[in-house]
């Protein structure tokens, strides 16, 4: 189901993302419980969320909105696929988008940057996190598509 037949549906019951998010992935329509990442210009964390078994989740990256450094590229992004993660929606850049593209991996994010991030190990995993007008919480349900993101407290069915 599309998320605009899903705020429908369910109405009151979904928040809208409020960011001009682009697809990058070659999955489009994506959706799985939230894990979070919290992290500014340092993708440490993110490294080690995807090498997780991803079990139909996205990941949602708060990286401050920042376009000054990827925070995901074409490496994290064949192993979040192949570790079976639904999608990946990032707060700020990615980088090597048209390899992102032939993945069967949901993401999206503001822009570009051809900038990788440092690594410091910085950052906080699975807590709450907040842009686009939404408070995100870890195990919360986020579906996107082609008309934007929406988030639930619950799977929707």
């Amino acid at each position: 189901m599309n998320t605009c037949d899903l705020c429908d549906r369910f109405v009151g019951r979904v928040r809208v993302l409020e960011l001009p998010l682009r697809d990058y992935g070659g999955r489009i329509a994506f959706s799985g419980q939230v894990s979070t990442v919290k992290a500014l210009e340092d993708n440490s964390l993110v490294r080690v969320a995807v090498a997780e078994p991803g079990e139909g989740r996205v990941l949602v990256i708060d990286g401050g909105g920042s376009l000054r450094r990827a925070m995901l590229g074409d490496m994290l992004a064949e192993q979040a696929a192949a570790n079976g993660w639904s999608g990946v929606l990032v707060h700020g850049a990615i980088r090597d988008s048209v390899a992102i593209a032939a993945l069967d991996l949901g993401v999206k994010a503001l822009a570009t940057c051809p900038m990788k991030t440092d690594k410091r190990g910085q950052g906080l995993r699975d807590v709450p996190v907040e842009f686009g007008g939404l408070l995100i919480e870890a195990g919360q349900w986020l579906a996107a598509d082609e008309d934007g993101v929406i988030l639930a407290d619950a799977p929707l069915a």
